[in-house]
Formats: structure tokens, sequence, C-alpha cells
């Protein structure tokens, strides 16, 4: 055959379908190396600051390293799981992992009550001046925490707070909130509570807002009261939302380190020290592997806490 009927044949071969062209393999080549070069500086960043330290932490977990180890780090042993049972045998991380039990068990369903009244109340249209509202109930949220925790102490102080000088005045001798063992770790819970529900109610009055109107119609043709429309329609149109407020605020809670730290010290006697300040205090103690390990304790805790939160609220086919 000769040269100039196997051309065509070449031709035919190199642009059919199945065999794209060379310069159309050098272009999507291009493409993804423009692609990688613009996201590098991000990827760079997240594997240094974000990836790489998560994976040395869990490492370090297994190991007995402290700040008396960072000298010479071939001193460090592998001890397996020797940090997590000593936790478990730890009576200050289980005080610690009670007081935060309680925080998530009162706070979380508080702050979703809280929010979702607010939401409720703003939606219906009762409540005039809606966007002043809004705005107070949001500005705990972008508040700073120590302006916060000062005004929280003066509110609860025993002597001079607001709080027992409006109890003295009905004949009520108030007590000493943020120290007193029982009534501190609730004290805690409330602020948090108040200063945190703002977010949500804006979440969820994004959700009330997006419920179709021709449900309420039918509810009502139907006879259905406010309560009924509420139980029968409002709650299960929000559960998507209800959802995303439940595991924000439960990872939230879980997490709670501020207003301990900034209040109490974990005092009075360890009764509001909560597992994420009692890591903090373990790192500055120097012990990293047992802190590490305690970490990684809270992080399954949070995995845990938030699969029971999706296998409740999710969405019913």
């Amino acid at each position: 055959m000769s040269s100039a009927s196997t051309a065509p044949a070449r031709t035919a071969a190199a642009t059919s379908p199945g065999r794209p062209a060379l310069p159309v393999r050098r272009q999507r080549l291009r493409q993804a190396l423009t692609g990688w070069l613009f996201s590098a500086p991000f990827t760079v960043l997240f594997v240094v600051f974000m990836a790489l330290p998560v994976v040395v932490s869990l490492v370090m977990s297994f190991t007995d390293l402290r700040s008396t180890d960072l000298r010479n780090p071939l001193a460090v042993n592998f001890v397996g799981l020797d940090n997590y049972t000593r936790l478990f045998a730890d009576r200050l991380f289980l005080r610690a992992a009670v007081n935060t039990l309680g925080f998530v068990v009162v706070g979380v369903p508080l702050t979703m009550v809280l929010a979702l009244a607010a939401a409720s109340a703003l939606n219906s249209g009762l409540v005039r001046f809606r966007t002043l509202f809004r705005v107070g109930f949001y500005l705990p949220v972008v508040s700073s925490i120590v302006a916060i925790a000062v005004v929280w102490r003066f509110l609860l102080d025993p002597e001079i707070g607001l709080v027992n000088n409006l109890l003295r005045l009905v004949g009520i001798d108030g007590p000493s909130w943020l120290y007193d063992t029982n009534l501190a770790l609730p004290s805690l819970t409330v602020m948090a509570a108040w200063r945190n529900f703002g977010f949500l109610m804006v979440i969820f009055l994004a959700g009330l807002q997006a419920v179709p109107a021709d449900l309420y119609e039918a509810a009502t043709l139907d006879g259905a009261t406010r309560w009924q429309q509420f139980r029968n329609v409002t709650l299960p149109m929000l559960r998507p939302t209800l959802l995303f407020g439940g595991v924000v605020t439960g990872i939230g809670f879980l997490q709670l380190f501020e207003e301990p730290f900034v209040m109490t010290q974990g005092g009075p006697l360890s009764s509001t020290l909560s597992v994420s300040f009692h890591i903090y205090n373990q790192f500055g103690f120097g012990n990293y592997g047992y802190a590490a390990s305690a970490s990684y304790v809270l992080f399954l805790a949070i995995v845990a806490l938030s699969a029971v939160q999706f296998r409740l609220l999710r969405e019913r086919s």
C-alpha cells in the first residue's frame, strides 16, 4: 500500500473519539496544572497547619511525650493505649467528662428552645421592630467572651450583683452563684445558652420563612390549632434546620472552654472543669501525650453525639 493511502488513516486515528488529539491532551494537562497552581497556597497551608498537626497529635497520643522530651525526641517511648487507659482511671478527667456531659444535656436543648421560641415570635408578625430584636439577640454571639464574662460576673455577684439585689426586693437571700458547687455549672450553662441562642435564632428564622404558607392554610381549614400546626407542620419542615442547629450547638457545648476559663477557672472544687479545660491544663503541665489522647476522646464524643442527632433528626422518607 502506498504512503499516500495510509495518510488519511493516520489522520483519522489521531482525531478519532477514542483517542483525543495531542493538543487536546496538552490543553487538559495545562488546565489541571493551572488549577493546582491557584490552589497551591491553600493546599500548603492546610497540610502544614491542619492535616500535619492532626496526624502528629494522633501519633503523639500513643507516646509518653512530655515537655522535657522536646530537647531529646529519641527518648520518647511508644506506650500504645496506656494514655487512654490512664484517662478513664483519672478521677479529675472523669469529673470533667461528667461536667461536660451535664453542660451538653442541659445547654443544647435550652439553647435550641430559646432560639426556636425567639424565631417563632419574630416570624409570627406579633413583634414590632423585628430588625432591632434580631440585632439585639445576635449581638452576644459576636461580642467578646471577656466582656460577657465581666458583665455576668457582676450580675451574679453574691453581694452587689443585680440578680441577688432583685431577689432581695422580694425577700429572698440570693446564693453565691459562681462559688457554690451545685450552682456554678448551671449558672455557666444559662450564660452560654443566652450567649449562643442568637445564632440559632437567625438560622431557625430562615427555616421558618421557607415553610410554604399553603401548608398552614390547609391545616387551618382542617381545624388544626396553633399548637397542632406547630407540631405537625412546622417541626417536620424544620428537621434539616434543627439537625444543623443541634449538631453545631452540640459541638460547641462539648468544647466548653471560655466560660469556665474566664469566670471560674474550673472551680469551685472542679465543679465547672470541662474536658477542654482539662486538656488545656495538661498541655500546660507538659503532659503532651496524655493531653493528646484526651483530645481524641473528646473528638470521638463529638462524633458520637453528632451521629445520635443525625439518627433522631434526619428527614424520614
